[in-house]
């Protein structure tokens, strides 16, 4: 197991990250996002399955050359086995090495932040969950970014103090348009293996954007769904995982929701929006415009709230960097995500109980995410058979 510094508080988090080399988006969003607030000192990666391209990819980024690896348990054990070895590791690789990679360094007592979906399917994540239990000490991070964005701390703050009253409907949509064609078939990677069931699961749009969109009404409605009924289609010819998504949500306190993603709608690049309303009045926020939330108390006029402006609460303020006017979005909620599991590993360095406000999306996120694809799947699979999670 690695050792902590003497800066406990201070030191910058000694990260790893296996997936993310050459040509890898993701992956260098990771990076950027591990940066932006100089919480983290990237020194060690197993950044491609090909070993030739994780060593080139590895130079490219100024590893130390005994610390650029060709397999990520090779990985876990060599780290774990230093005295500067990495505290934490990224994993940004396909969905199908999520839950291997991440039980390598689990067991050596590294933290894990891993990006979405959690794993293959809802067996994986229980085994997971499962090995996690084993090692308390061990933080584990699930990267819905969207949940990072400052109005999303805003919207959830407002649903949990009351001031919409009772939630009787929540909404979410996640169109785009990039899989219209078959682009797998021109050799795209992110097309390649997204489509690919071996590689992403039984879930493809349900999976890869639709996870999101559930995380982030659950996450702001404080509620979770109880059961679904769901309409997966596939609608580029050859396609074996669904490209477009329709589900309705029944919720555990006897609201109800709907969902629309779908990566075969012209005209649309990643329109993530969500509405909430309560017996008290509505919330809505779209990504594209992610510094604004509108709120209509019921009988009023609707009101925008703008982050780090007049009415914007301390949830918000706790993740906001610059003066309301000046944009900030999608890498800094990443960076947001990032920044607060670096605040809950400094409170483990040095023995202290991690502080209240810290929050950033754990397993339990991770297994209801994958729990919402495989009840889509089934509930899909029987013409939309109302399915129990």
């Amino acid at each position: 197991m690695v050792s902590g510094r003497s800066d406990a508080n201070t030191g910058r988090i000694r990260l790893g990250m296996v997936g993310g080399g050459q040509g890898a988006f993701i992956g260098a969003v990771h990076r950027l996002a591990a940066r932006m607030d100089d919480q983290y000192e990237f020194v060690a990666g197993a950044l491609s399955a090909d070993a030739k391209k994780a060593k080139a990819s590895g130079a490219e980024l100024g590893l130390a050359p005994d610390r650029i690896y060709t397999d990520f348990r090779e990985m876990a054990k060599a780290e774990a086995n230093r005295t500067d070895g990495i505290e934490a590791v990224s994993i940004v690789t396909p969905n199908h090495v999520h839950v291997p990679a991440a039980l390598a360094f689990i067991e050596q007592g590294i933290h894990v932040i891993c990006d979405k979906p959690l794993s293959l399917n809802l067996k994986e994540a229980k085994q997971l969950e499962k090995a996690l239990a084993k090692h308390p000490g061990v933080i584990f991070a699930l990267t819905h970014n969207y949940s990072g964005y400052p109005m999303i701390r805003h919207a959830k703050a407002m649903v949990k103090a009351g001031e919409l009253g009772e939630i009787r409907l929540v909404q979410g949509e996640y169109p785009q348009d990039w899989l219209t064609t078959a682009l797998e078939k021109t050799g795209q990677k992110q097309a390649e293996w997204r489509t690919d069931p071996k590689r992403s699961g039984a879930g493809g749009c349900v999976g890869d954007i639709g996870t999101h969109t559930y995380q982030l009404m659950c996450d702001v409605s404080g509620l979770s769904a109880s059961e679904l009924s769901a309409d997966l289609t596939s609608f580029v010819k050859g396609r074996v995982l669904d490209d477009n998504v329709h589900v309705m949500l029944r919720f555990n306190n006897g609201a109800r929701g709907m969902i629309w993603a779908s990566q075969v709608a012209p005209g649309n690049e990643n329109g993530l929006k969500i509405r909430v309303y309560g017996t008290k009045g509505g919330l809505e926020w779209t990504q594209a415009d992610p510094n604004y939330l509108w709120y209509t108390p019921f009988g009023e006029p609707k009101r925008l709230i703008t982050r780090g402006g007049a009415g914007s609460g301390p949830a918000a303020g706790r993740v906001t960097r610059v003066p309301p006017g000046h944009p900030e979005g999608y890498l800094e909620g990443f960076a947001n995500v990032y920044t607060e599991v670096a605040r809950a590993i400094k409170a483990k360095r040095a023995g202290k109980k991690v502080e209240k406000d810290v929050a950033f999306p754990g397993i339990a996120d991770g297994v209801a995410g994958m729990a919402f694809i495989e009840a889509c799947v089934k509930s899909s699979e029987k013409n939309g058979k109302w399915t129990k999670l």
